[in-house]
């Protein structure tokens, strides 16, 4: 066991010690192959309880909304690890895009019984896929909650150089030989710059956290084909293009710095929105479920008492 030296604090702990007592880890077999999946059950259910489907952002998998998670410990959260990332397998050549992830979400919910009184939550390449699911399937859930959803075209606007850079970057490691391109991807180097543009915190123990969570889980992805396509994905559609059609109630959560879905553009996406509620958490960027998940939480819970089962 490690021990704090003496005179200095001790580390701070990231998750709480009810976390672990209230995780089940478990996979299913759908028709694109095993997902894994975990469901935090609550500390004690209540009247209050909701079931809530987390669909994680772009080489993510469940680890990256564990905070968030453990910031409501009376509901029941479920959260895959979308194909071809984390521990699912990959769809076959061609699936990894917005409809395809649309039916893995439906045939997910169908093993698993949930009906529509689940809450759905999608961040960042997952604000898509949930949002433009709940487009494309009235009813099935219900409300929605999107966390630094990406709001406008990422090829527009003052990202669009970056994003195009990325677009290239994705392309080059996918055509090189094998060890090579994933040499490319996997690379410590790159992953360390991409972690530091995006955290925003000063707290330097939880830049570490944050770096050290990017390092272990961003690149268990399955293969540069499978990455490519979902990158290709998350960079071609955006929320704001079926806003129209998302008439059940909308919570938005975004960051007043983030640089990858801006705030201007979410204050656009609120006003498109028939029905929806948007709040900015100061100080933080594209990691609010790393940096901030006590303010998300308490957004989630309050956005729920309104918007009952």
């Amino acid at each position: 066991m490690k021990t704090t030296p003496p005179g200095q604090p001790p580390a701070p702990a990231f998750f709480s010690p009810d976390l672990a007592g209230r995780t089940r880890a478990a996979s299913v077999q759908l028709a694109g192959g095993k997902v894994a999946f975990w469901t935090y059950e609550p500390v004690q259910a209540t009247p209050e309880t909701r079931t809530i489907l987390v669909i994680h952002g772009f080489r993510g998998d469940h680890h990256g909304l564990l905070r968030v998670a453990d910031q409501l410990p009376e509901m029941r959260i479920i959260m895959p690890d979308l194909p071809g990332f984390g521990s699912s397998d990959a769809f076959g050549p061609g699936g990894h895009t917005v409809p395809g992830y649309g039916a893995f979400i439906t045939e997910f919910m169908g093993a698993l019984g949930l009906g529509p009184d689940t809450v759905l939550l999608g961040h960042s390449f997952g604000s898509i896929i949930a949002a433009h699911f709940v487009a494309a399937h009235p009813g099935v859930v219900n409300p929605l909650i999107l966390i630094n959803p990406i709001a406008a075209p990422a090829l527009e606007g003052p990202k669009g150089v970056m994003t195009r850079l990325a677009v290239l970057y994705y392309r080059l490691a996918a055509r090189l030989p094998r060890p090579l391109g994933l040499a490319l991807l996997r690379s410590p180097a790159i992953v360390r710059v991409m972690s530091e543009a995006m955290a925003k915190t000063g707290d330097r123990d939880l830049r570490r956290f944050i770096h050290g969570q990017h390092h272990a889980y961003f690149s268990a992805f399955a293969n540069r084909d499978s990455l490519l396509e979902s990158f290709t994905a998350s960079v071609s559609s955006h929320v704001a293009e079926v806003a129209g059609s998302l008439t059940l109630p909308v919570l938005l959560i975004a960051g007043e710095k983030d640089e990858i879905a801006m705030l201007p553009d979410q204050h656009r996406l609120d006003a498109l929105l028939p029905h929806s509620e948007l709040q900015v958490i100061p100080g933080v960027g594209h990691l609010i479920h790393y940096e901030t998940p006590e303010p998300a939480a308490r957004y989630i819970r309050s956005f729920l008492k309104d918007h009952t089962a």
